[in-house]
């Protein structure tokens, strides 16, 4: 009987159409999660910047930005701006970053990290919607339009000796959005490691 439910699953769930990515300067896709502390988060109930941040512990190129402090300062210029910031974990169990809730707020913590929530995503759900390719890989919302999408910054290389010189493409547009401008650079290619679905 199982096996026949999860067939029947399986065969709906591939005869959906493929969701598309979220597009620029458009309305992004709503998620409704459980925070590692417990809160319910509703995107589409937060006002103002976003800026959803997907994440792996173990990838090199998140501990780049993590070790040298650049997250952390990119975090603490935009939530002290009254920007809301999600960190985002979709690796799924066995998997390379698959954490729990404590584990996730242990990492946080000892990082010095600030995020405003911390949501595990272990079926991949909201990383497929998003179709977040990548850790980090950046989004920055605005009263729920996709402003930007891509990279933290200019230099996709795993050096934080290379971090000084890039262009931190979440500071830049938050700068334009906080002025009233159009984002000018708006995308860029996500480098890192491939999120681990």
């Amino acid at each position: 009987m199982k096996s026949l439910f999860v067939a029947s699953v399986l065969s709906f769930a591939l005869a959906l159409p493929a969701l598309a990515a979220p597009r620029l300067g458009e309305e992004v896709p709503d998620f409704e999660a459980v925070s590692t502390h417990g809160e319910t988060v509703k995107l589409s109930d937060i006002e103002g910047l976003v800026v959803l941040e997907w994440t792996n512990d173990g990838c090199p190129f998140v501990q780049k930005h993590y070790d040298s402090g650049n997250m952390q300062a990119t975090q603490k210029t935009l939530t002290e701006g009254g920007a809301k910031w999600i960190t985002i974990i979709s690796s799924a169990p066995g998997k390379q970053g698959y954490v729990d809730a404590d584990e996730a707020n242990s990492i946080a913590s000892d990082h010095g990290a600030m995020p405003d929530y911390t949501i595990l995503d272990p079926t991949g759900e909201i990383g497929k919607l998003y179709k977040a390719q990548t850790t980090p890989h950046m989004f920055v919302i605005d009263d729920g339009i996709l402003e930007y999408a891509g990279a933290i910054d200019s230099i996709p290389s795993g050096n934080p000796a290379d971090i000084e010189r890039a262009e931190n493409y979440v500071l830049s547009a938050f700068a334009d959005i906080s002025a009233g401008k159009e984002v000018q650079t708006a995308s860029s290619k996500p480098y890192g490691c491939n999120v681990k679905y």
